[in-house]
């Protein structure tokens, strides 16, 4: 099972408005911790996991719940 959640529409735009405002306030490294908590695309993510492996993509610490719910809770074991 991967880390993260699953999110409204709502939920991602109120991360992207964080993101930037902090991001805006040059805090970078505190606006990458809030951007990684909103579900990374499942395509992206199949992506990195091809290219990073899977142990990087783990790692990165990107909110992953969005991939799990559509390819499946081993995704990242196939």
């Amino acid at each position: 099972m991967t880390h993260g959640r699953l999110m409204t529409f709502e939920e991602k735009m109120a991360v992207n408005a964080q993101y930037l405002a902090l991001d805006n306030a040059g805090r970078h490294e505190e606006a990458m911790e809030i951007a990684k908590t909103r579900p990374l695309s499942p395509e992206l993510a199949l992506v990195w996991k091809k290219f990073l492996g899977k142990e990087a993509l783990l790692q990165s610490g990107w909110n992953l719940a969005e991939a799990e719910a559509k390819f499946g809770p081993d995704w990242l074991e196939k």
